[in-house]
């Protein structure tokens, strides 16, 4: 028996045909937020996932990698560890470079903010090539901490994404398609 709650998340995710380039369905995962019982599904999902796997911290990317990830840390009751573009973070940091769909970008983590050893849950609002998530586990890696895991609210399949991970496991609520028919 399917969990009523994946559609109701796939329900409240907009579509934006054309975005940011012709050809391309944006899946626009903000819109969960506008509805409060398919954003707390979000986040009751992952948290059950993960509430036995012994995860010491999630790291969530920016931007909407954020919004799932700084949650999902409360509900887990662990360390919640923001990675940001360049220049964003205060302090010392260590960074990444990798490329996406659209672009070659940067991310950046404090320095000592996961430790070594750690286990490290990645979390994101969605996988498409696998850029993001695979800068994420050099990044973590750099701080000689273990990823154990991804989790994303969408995938896009085609774009074979997974590839990218190697052997580390990803958790994906809801499979969307990224070309327009």
């Amino acid at each position: 028996m399917s969990d009523p709650r994946i559609q109701r998340i796939s329900d409240a995710i907009r579509v934006i045909p054309d975005f940011p380039k012709p050809g391309i369905l944006f899946q626009d995962v903000t819109t969960i937020l506008l509805d409060p019982q398919a954003f707390q599904d979000s986040i009751d999902i992952m948290a059950e996932k993960y509430a036995s796997e012994g995860v010491d911290v999630i790291a969530g990317f920016e931007a909407r990698g954020l919004i799932f990830g700084a949650p999902l840390a409360l509900a887990l009751n662990i360390p919640f560890v923001p990675l940001r573009k360049p220049g964003k973070l205060p302090g010392e940091t260590i960074s990444a470079t990798y490329e996406t769909e659209y672009s070659t970008d940067k991310i950046e983590m404090h320095t000592g903010a996961v430790k070594e050893g750690q286990k490290v849950l990645l979390v994101d609002d969605l996988i498409a090539t696998g850029g993001t998530l695979g800068a994420g586990i050099d990044l973590i890696t750099k701080a000689k901490a273990n990823v154990m895991g991804c989790a994303c609210i969408i995938e896009l399949p085609e774009l074979e994404g997974r590839k990218k991970l190697g052997d580390i496991p990803l958790f994906v609520l809801v499979e969307k398609e990224d070309m327009a028919s």
